[in-house]
């Protein structure tokens, strides 16, 4: 089959697997912009939270919420959690143990996620990762203001993605001391004919067609590894963080497809050290059995490893045995070895 037949050919399948997800589609109030940006009580107990008006984005007015809870002890150490895809800050044990450990802790809740999340957003949807700066941006924005100085920045999955290309953009100029990346999603987690053939044609469809909508697998297997009501241990808006994914844009793997290149090939303009750290073992398929609780049912850690490798100087790359994808929400003994590694990073590199 030769390339433009077969292009067009897999361009109409990727169509033919578009669904129809009707939140923001169905949407016919007014998009007003946010106005109210003082700080209030967040929904995790003894947090506090307020809006940052982001202005106006493809889809009209978006907002970003910055989370924070300020360590009694003082000082000028701060850790900044960006959180990943179909997700929002809900881990206030994390929070908690940086407070707990002097450290004043922020989070953002990106646009169209979470608390950010308005009605008339396709969730989750973004056209390009850079999108995110402005985001992060406000938050460290925040943070100096408060008075912290020594800044770490990190991200779990797409939020570990975001936050070193964050860092590979900006170089020299990236204004924190070092980044943490949780399981970042620096690669496709398929075959190599999907990453090499159809992933580009779909990242061409998002160019030409941003919200042609891709349907995602039915899959419950890590969600109920994570759920308190199933097998985890963990709570949460599952409005927000759904069991299922909703279908993705061909825009939003386009803006992900684009910033995995990017950053792989500006990869030595991290100035900061990294920290990247990811499962000991990956797990395969689709409905919960007990070795979700054993390993990322999400990437290819050995993938996160290879790309990982390449960040920075000289970046740190740890094997936390038994992880999950979200490695700080993993069972009890690979949870702790986790924010050993984490403080013991930020602890060595000064």
């Amino acid at each position: 089959m030769k390339r433009l037949p077969l292009l067009l050919f897999l361009a109409t399948a990727t169509l033919l697997w578009a669904q129809e997800w009707k939140t923001a589609e169905n949407y016919k109030g007014p998009k007003t912009r946010t106005t109210d940006t003082t700080w209030h009580s967040d929904i995790l107990p003894g947090y506090e939270a307020r809006y940052v008006d982001q202005g106006e984005a493809f889809d009209g007015p978006c907002r970003t919420t910055i989370v924070r809870k300020r360590s009694p002890k003082g000082g000028r150490k701060a850790f900044l959690y960006i959180h990943g895809f179909n997700d929002y800050f809900f881990q206030a044990e994390m929070g908690d143990r940086f407070v707990d450990s002097g450290y004043h802790f922020y989070a953002v809740d990106l646009r169209r996620y979470g608390r950010s999340w308005e009605p008339w957003q396709y969730p989750f949807n973004v056209r390009d990762m850079k999108e995110y700066f402005a985001d992060i941006d406000s938050a460290l924005s925040q943070m100096r203001r408060d008075g912290c100085t020594d800044i770490t920045l990190g991200g779990h999955s797409t939020g570990g993605l975001t936050t070193a290309y964050f860092a590979s953009c900006r170089g020299a100029r990236v204004g924190v001391n070092r980044l943490v990346t949780d399981s970042p999603f620096l690669e496709w987690n398929f075959s190599p004919t999907y990453r090499h053939l159809l992933i580009p044609v779909v990242g061409f469809l998002g160019r030409i067609s941003p919200s042609t909508k891709i349907k995602q697998g039915h899959c419950d297997g890590y969600a109920y590894s994570l759920l308190k009501e199933f097998h985890g241990q963990w709570t949460y808006n599952t409005d927000w963080k759904m069991i299922y994914s909703p279908p993705v844009t061909a825009g939003w793997i386009n803006a992900v497809s684009t910033s995995q290149k990017k950053l792989m090939k500006q990869a030595k303009w991290i100035t900061i050290p990294v920290l990247v750290m990811h499962s000991s073992r990956k797990v395969d398929g689709c409905n919960w059995e007990p070795i979700f609780q054993k390993g990322d049912a999400v990437l290819d850690p050995k993938m996160i490893q290879t790309r990982g490798e390449k960040l920075g100087k000289s970046p740190q790359v740890s094997t936390i045995t038994d992880g999950l994808h979200d490695l700080i929400l993993s069972e009890p003994e690979a949870r702790e070895a986790a924010y050993d590694t984490i403080f013991r990073f930020i602890r060595t590199h000064p």
